[in-house]
């Protein structure tokens, strides 16, 4: 699976953005019928805050501001399946400032849910545990960046 590359292997960036309105967070209904935190991953040209920012757009049709890291999690600790290649995912807590939600071919809803009331999760992207920090860091005046 490597035998092209040059250099050392590193991991792939994987965004995930945490929108919170009426105390309830934003997920996206994928495809398979699947719910997640909106996100992908990071673009080669795009920086961590740029990229969340499109995938937000993309996803859930908002316009949003990248306001802090919540974490910076090696995801073979958190989610499973294990991939044969190394991931970090970051999770990013954002405003809305504008937009609305639109179908498009990754996602067909949008929709704000209570932690006691998330639907089921695409837990190989985000589990109630990480959902969970982030609700944690939501209602923290002083958050401090989770990573591992």
């Amino acid at each position: 699976m490597f035998c092209h590359e040059e250099g050392y292997q590193t991991p792939k960036l994987d965004t995930r953005a945490a929108i919170f309105q009426d105390n309830k967070i934003l997920l996206v209904k994928e495809n398979n019928g699947t719910w997640s935190l909106p996100g992908g991953w990071v673009d080669v040209n795009l920086s961590v805050k740029e990229n969340v920012i499109k995938e937000v757009k993309e996803e859930a049709g908002l316009d949003v501001h990248a306001d802090r890291i919540i974490a910076a999690q090696d995801r073979e600790k958190h989610n499973l399946p294990i991939y044969a290649y190394k991931v970090c995912k970051i999770f990013i807590l954002c405003t809305v400032i504008g937009g609305s939600f639109q179908k498009n071919i990754e996602t067909i809803e949008s929709r704000y849910f209570g932690l006691e009331e998330l639907p089921q999760l695409a837990t190989e992207k985000n589990t109630k545990e990480q959902i969970a920090m982030c609700f944690e860091a939501y209602h923290s005046d002083y958050w401090e960046t989770v990573f591992d």
